[in-house]
Formats: C-alpha cells, structure tokens, sequence
C-alpha cells in the first residue's frame, strides 16, 4: 500500500549485514492532529547511523532505516499543526517527539524529556509502530521537532546541520561561547567542524585541537584561530588556564592524558562532550581542583537553538562541508563503509530522491 500509509525506503535487516541496504516499503505511523508529512529531499549520513546499524549501540529493532538529518518539503499538516505551512521547505533532526508538558519540555530542554523518541528505531506508544529514518521518501513526525530552512541555507548542506550542526552548537551557546572567549574544539570531524563554524561566527577565539598537524590546513581554512596538536612537545605550555570552554567531538580518547586536557581550562572552565568514545573518560577528580573546572556533555538542543542555528548559518554564509551521494542500495553500502573509516571530509549528504523513489507523490 503505498504513502500516506506507508513510505518507501532502503533498510539494514541485521547488525551482520549492516553494509547491505534493501529498498522496501514501511509502515508510517497513523497521521495525527500534530503531524507533519516530508517528502524527502536530502539526508546527512551521521555516525549515529553507523553505530546504530552495526550494533555498537546495541539490539535495534530490525529491518530498520535510518537517517536523521533530513531536509524535504512538507506535504501533509494535521489539523492542529500551527508551526508549519504545507508547501515549506522543512528539516527534521534526530528527535520526532517529547511530551512538551513536563519540567524540561516547558524550559527548553525538550531534548532531555523522558518520553522522547527518536527519529528512527522508536516504538510509538500510540500504534507499536516503529519509526524510520531518512533514507526514505518520506518521514511522518510532530510538528515541534520539524524546523522551517532558511531561504539562503542550500538544502544539501543544511542538512547535516539538524544533527551534527545542533549537536556543536548547543553547548557553546549554553555554555556562553561568543566574544571575549578562547573556546577549544577537540577533533576535526563532522560535528567539529561544525563546533569550528560556529564558535568563529559567534565570536569567539577559536581552537582546533587534535592529535596531530594532519588537519591544521582545514582547521584554519574553516576561521580556527589557532590550532594544537597533542602529539607535539610541550603541547599544554602556552596554553594552560587559558580556554574558557572546551567542546569534546572526539569518538574515541584512547591514549589521552586527561589532565592535560583539564589543565587547558580557565578556573571554572568548562569541558562538554558531545562525543561518544567507547573508552571510559579517565578523570581522576583530583585533576578538577587545580582550576575548580567543570566536567559534563550535551545532547542535542532545544526546537529554539535548531531555528537560531540554522538563522545564524543563513546570515553568515556559514556552509558545511558535503561530499554529495546520490542515494541507492549500492551506494548506501559504499558509503557508510567510507564513514566507518572517517573517510569524509566532513559529512555526507544524500542526494537524488526523485530518482530513487520516482513515484511517491
């Protein structure tokens, strides 16, 4: 049965097989009141996927299609939607529903709500339907977590924004990044040269630090200030008790000697993951004494910080850096084996929905 009861879409069956995509119709969850209906134009391919697909992240609820960093047009709204017209170019990020009524929900902190679901792999409570990503035609999500595009942000490159963008940008804005602050972002991947764009367009004196000199042209080219790296002498000497804040991308912290890291922050300063290595993070606590500094992470961002981000990016040219990939079976399992190997420079986005599903409307 095709949309709007279904949508089409290429989905992984088993953590065994997760380099091979199979196209196949899915069943949406029933339209509601608050839905909102995109058709899919473009989808940022994030190491959430990869993770998620292979198993690193544990038993998913296979065959499933992933995918969340979707830009398309909206199509369909529910009786009740308010915050988008039909017809709008629209994002949809890594989070399709919170209450909206308990103590986060109402203080912006939606992302954090117990009851959230995410963009793929949720059961709905209302239908026992699971949710799918954006390797598809079409996603069905609440209006709260569907965000209009900014006329100047082209659609390929706003769409690694609504994860990997947002991920960057809400702890620096939480967390007071802007003018008269020296803000480090450690690694150079997708998310941080994302928290590099972003730092620099708030004002902010900015730092890539990474373990070696492989990705100090990029770092500069992006508008870093200045670059480290640890696997220089004497890295920490310049720099020590002078980063106010210190955003952690890093997808792995083998090997660091974390009070090294402590003592780049100011007293007080703040270090906020927004990686997820597999190794534990070694902070012995007597390491924060010496500068009273600060440990924490940061999930995602509110629906407000999506719209300011993505405003920000529209009224500073501000634009990601894509590697194009038109979207099939074959090239799905070409690529996120690419990703597996961090081989991208700095995100991917899926392209060529009207080619792949040509009879969706």
């Amino acid at each position: 049965m095709p949309y709007p009861e279904t949508g089409e879409g290429f989905q992984v069956d088993s953590a065994k097989t997760w380099t091979k995509f199979h196209k196949r119709e899915f069943s949406l969850k029933p339209f509601g009141d608050y839905d909102v209906d995109v058709k899919v134009d473009a989808c940022g391919m994030c190491g959430s996927d990869i993770l998620t697909i292979s198993g690193g992240w544990g038993d998913q609820p296979y065959p499933l299609c992933v995918g969340h960093e979707i830009v398309g047009k909206a199509i369909r709204v529910g009786a009740k939607v308010t915050l988008i017209q039909e017809g709008q170019r629209v994002g949809v990020g890594a989070q399709a529903y919170s209450c909206l009524d308990c103590r986060q929900c109402k203080n912006e902190n939606e992302t954090y709500c117990t009851h959230q679901l995410d963009t793929y792999g949720s059961k709905w409570p209302d239908s026992g339907v699971i949710s799918q990503g954006g390797y598809s035609s079409h996603v069905r999500t609440h209006e709260h977590w569907v965000f209009p595009i900014p006329d100047a942000l082209e659609t390929n490159l706003a769409a690694p924004m609504l994860c990997a963008g947002l991920t960057a940008y809400s702890p620096l804005v939480r967390h007071g990044c802007g003018p008269g602050k020296k803000v480090g972002i450690v690694g150079l991947g997708g998310i941080g040269h994302f928290g590099t764009l972003f730092a620099k367009s708030l004002g902010a004196e900015t730092w890539v630090i990474s373990r070696s000199h492989a990705k100090e042209k990029d770092a500069l080219e992006l508008g870093a200030d200045g670059y480290i790296a640890t696997a220089d002498a004497d890295w920490v000497g310049p720099h020590e008790m002078t980063f106010d804040l210190i955003i952690s991308t890093a997808s792995s912290n083998q090997g660091w000697d974390m009070r090294k890291y402590m003592s780049l922050l100011d007293v007080h300063g703040k270090w906020v993951n927004v990686g997820i290595p597999d190794e534990p993070m070694p902070v012995p606590q007597g390491d924060l004494f010496p500068n009273g500094a600060f440990v924490g992470a940061s999930h995602l961002g509110s629906r407000k910080e999506t719209i300011e981000m993505l405003q920000l990016a529209a009224d500073r040219g501000i634009k990601s850096w894509v590697q194009e990939v038109p979207i099939s079976a074959q090239s799905l399992g070409e690529t996120v084996q690419k990703l597996w190997k961090n081989d991208v420079r700095y995100r991917f986005t899926l392209t060529g929905y009207d080619e792949a599903f040509p009879n969706r409307d």
